[in-house]
């Protein structure tokens, strides 16, 4: 299926590992261009060299402010068709491990940053009546992850921004959906992994093996399977498709609107 995004061009966060690289590497095999940020120097440039032709890179943190204004200076009058609003989360906690900066910081790292860059590019895509705007999340915004309350409670502020605008701005091409992913063999779910072996004090090995039972499809996801919904998500066929929080866990949520 011709999914109408070649040529088309995506900003996309976090592009250099997990979701953010997986969703990256499939826009530029459906012949797309994307603007690529990551933090890591290297890793951008090893990346940008295997897709000379499809990727131009901005080296920074995109939660950073001024990287912020760096992408809004960078795409400038460029059509700029859609954008994958992706980046790490905060330490993993349990409320009471947590001090007030924690709660400063997980505020910054996980909701002001997303409304920023939103705000920021937000007139060029209703200048344009055409956009597509995709946040990973986690599945923790429809059922809490214990460990997690930093994400847990951040992330679903998130969830509230993001319905309220896609009903906003509805009539103008523009959609914002939300991507909850479940348990995925990325970087980030190791450091979940890690955690609960710390406090259970059970190997990772056996933490993960408990895990992957409690997923009725019996295994972690990857990264290439995730991607392949976004791409539709962020393609001109999903434009029925707003203001949703989609899912992709495997079939863990166990309620009839999960």
């Amino acid at each position: 299926m011709d999914l109408q995004l070649k040529n088309k061009l995506f900003l996309i966060g976090g592009a250099t590992a997990g979701f953010g690289n997986a969703i990256a590497r499939a826009l530029i095999s459906e012949g797309a261009k994307i603007i690529a940020v990551a933090r890591g120097a290297e890793a951008l440039g090893e990346f940008k060299s295997q897709f000379p032709e499809s990727i131009e890179a901005i080296n920074g943190d995109i939660t950073d402010p001024e990287i912020i204004r760096e992408i809004s200076a960078f795409t400038g009058d460029r059509r700029l068709d859609g954008m994958l609003v992706n980046a790490g989360g905060p330490p993993a906690k349990s409320f009471l491990e947590t001090t007030l900066e924690d709660w400063d910081l997980g505020y910054f790292s996980v909701l002001r940053w997303k409304i920023e860059l939103v705000k920021t590019l937000l007139p060029k895509f209703r200048a344009q009546q055409y956009g597509r705007i995709l946040f990973v999340e986690s599945i923790s915004v429809k059922q809490p992850i214990e460990n997690l309350v930093l994400s847990n409670a951040f992330r679903m502020a998130v969830v509230g921004f993001v319905k309220t605008l896609s009903d906003e701005i509805a009539k103008e091409g523009i959609t914002l959906n939300i991507m909850a992913p479940g348990y995925h063999d990325t970087h980030a779910v190791k450091r979940v992994l890690e955690k609960k072996s710390e406090l259970s004090r059970m190997s990772y090995q056996k933490v993960r093996e408990k895990i992957e039972k409690a997923i009725p499809v019996g295994r972690l996801g990857n990264p290439e399977e995730f991607a392949s919904l976004a791409l539709w998500l962020l393609s001109p066929y999903s434009g029925y498709i707003t203001g949703q929080t989609i899912s992709v866990d495997g079939g863990m949520m166990r309620g009839s609107f999960g």
